[in-house]
Formats: C-alpha cells, structure tokens, sequence
C-alpha cells in the first residue's frame, strides 16, 4: 500500500444547463458548480464544509463520501455555483414575471412607500430562482468523488516524497550507530589502561604497604564499572530496532502515521541517552547528528496519515 500524506489539494468544475433545448439554451442561466478539497495534517479527522445555502441538504451525503476515503487529516470542503448565461442575461419566464407583479401589488398594498422592483432587481430573482429549484445530487456527488479522488493521489505523491525521504534518513542514522559501535570497546580499552598505569604510580609513591596484586584487582574493578557506565551497545542495539520497524512500516505503506510517530519518540529517548553515557567528543557528536535526524524526521512523520 501506498504510503499518504495528509496534506493535499483538488479542485474540480462542473457545467450543466438547466434546459436542453438550443433555444432555450442562449437564454437560460448556465450554472458552473465548483469544488474544492483542502487537507492539513491533524491528529484525527477534522471536517468541515463550506456550502450555499441551496447546497446544505447534501451535506450529509459529501460527509459520507469523504468518511468513506480519508481517515485522518483537517479537511475543508468548499463548494460554490456561478450561474451565467451566454448572453450575460437571463429572460426571466412569464410565470415568474406574473408571480413578482403580484406580489409587489401585495406588498404596495400594505406599504404604499416601499421601492418598486428594478429590472436587476427582476434579473437577480429570476436566476435565483431557476438556480434553487435545481436538483443538484446528481452533479454534486460525481464531482465530489472526482475531486476526492484527485486529492488522494495529491495524497499519495506527497507521500511518497515524504517516504523517500523518511528511508534516506533511516540510512544516515545507521551509519551513524555503525561509527559509534566500535568506539566503545576502543574506550573501555583506553581506560582500563589509564587506570592501571594510575595505579602503578600511586604504588611507586608508596611504601610497599600495598600488595600490586590487590592494586591491580582495584584498578581493574575501577575499569569495569567504567565500562559498564559508559556501555551503549543496548542503546545502539534498540536504534537499529527501531530502524527496523521504521523501515517495515513504510515499505508497507497505509495508515502508519500515528506508529511511526511512536517509534520517533522512542529513537529520540535512545539517541539521547545514549549521548548522556558519552565518554567521548566522538561519541557526543554521534549522538547529536542523530538526534538532528530524528528531528527531521518527526517534522515530517507529522504529515503522514
């Protein structure tokens, strides 16, 4: 499966009459019905819709839909109709003429100073009133599919970007644990050398007091806690671990978002104890640039769904 990101963008269009015969077509408004889907990344799904009012009862239906395919993500559904004609203006039926007269009558009726309708006036209501009583479902949702399934191959490009990147990382922080494998034997080494060429000058200032097979015991004792303290081979050997699992998860791709942030946390916990157990400059660097790493990659893990 693909590995998606949560941040994405589609837009789609679509233009429809609202009658079929070439007469009425050069008179009547031509409506374009608009979509738009935007996604962020969030922790869960968060939806939400920007709709005309004639638009509102579909709501639940583009829910649906959206539901159906994006699991997280901040999500905003826009959706817009511009109604125009070829000539710009829209004759405006007898019927729907006839009804306005009557009901301005109604209305001077009542209030004899109210303003008379202009002929915008007229235009406006008369699209408005061819464009409410349209049915839209069946424009609506093959459009809102359209537009869902270009989002997630928005999605999916996005992902795969991030993916790369993700598995170029995981590489560079192998090498890394590689370098600081070996430097601890080298340390423990140094050390138990320092210590015991210590202890022989201390047993050279004495008076002999102290057998130099005891001495020898201490400094070696003194080396062992040494290397225990500074000791990272659990540490590396989790990094490597989590590398791992890393790596299974986005090769298997689908929703690994909130796993991959888990283990980010984990590999950070490690990196940085194991700069804390650092005895050397070589080792302290080490742990820096992988903790700079996993930085980079928990930025981007953010956006994974």
């Amino acid at each position: 499966m693909p590995v998606y990101s949560m941040t994405g963008y589609a837009s789609a269009q679509h233009s429809t009459a609202n009658t079929s015969t070439e007469t009425e077509s050069r008179n009547t408004p031509h409506s374009q019905l608009g979509l738009e889907i935007r996604s962020v990344n969030s922790r869960f799904l968060d939806l939400s819709f920007r709709l005309p009012e004639e638009l509102r009862q579909y709501e639940p239906a583009l829910r649906e839909l959206v539901v159906g395919r994006i699991k997280r993500g901040k999500v905003e559904v826009r959706v817009a109709i511009e109604t125009g004609t070829q000539n710009s203006v829209a004759d405006p039926t007898p019927r729907l003429l006839q009804r306005l007269n009557a009901v301005q009558d109604s209305i001077k009726a009542w209030l004899p100073d109210a303003r008379p309708l202009s002929v915008a006036d007229v235009i406006r209501l008369s699209v408005g009133e061819q464009t409410s009583t349209r049915d839209w479902r069946e424009d609506i949702l093959p459009l809102a599919e359209k537009t869902i399934k270009e989002l997630l191959s928005a999605r999916e490009r996005e992902g795969a970007r991030l993916a790369t990147m993700l598995l170029e990382r995981i590489g560079q922080l192998r090498a890394l644990a590689a370098q600081a494998g070996p430097l601890v034997p080298q340390l423990v080494t140094q050390q138990r050398q320092r210590f015991l060429e210590r202890w022989k000058e201390a047993m050279a200032l004495t008076d002999g007091a102290t057998l130099p097979e005891a001495a020898q015991d201490r400094a070696l004792t003194e080396a062992t806690a040494f290397a225990i303290r500074i000791d990272v081979a659990e540490e590396i050997t989790r990094i490597h671990s989590h590398l791992d699992e890393l790596e299974r998860l986005i090769n298997k791709g689908g929703e690994i978002g909130k796993r991959l942030d888990f283990l980010i946390q984990e590999l950070h916990r490690e990196a940085n104890t194991m700069g804390s157990k650092s005895a050397a400059l070589e080792l302290t660097h080490i742990s820096v640039d992988m903790k700079v790493l996993i930085e980079q990659m928990r930025e981007q893990v953010q956006n994974i769904e």
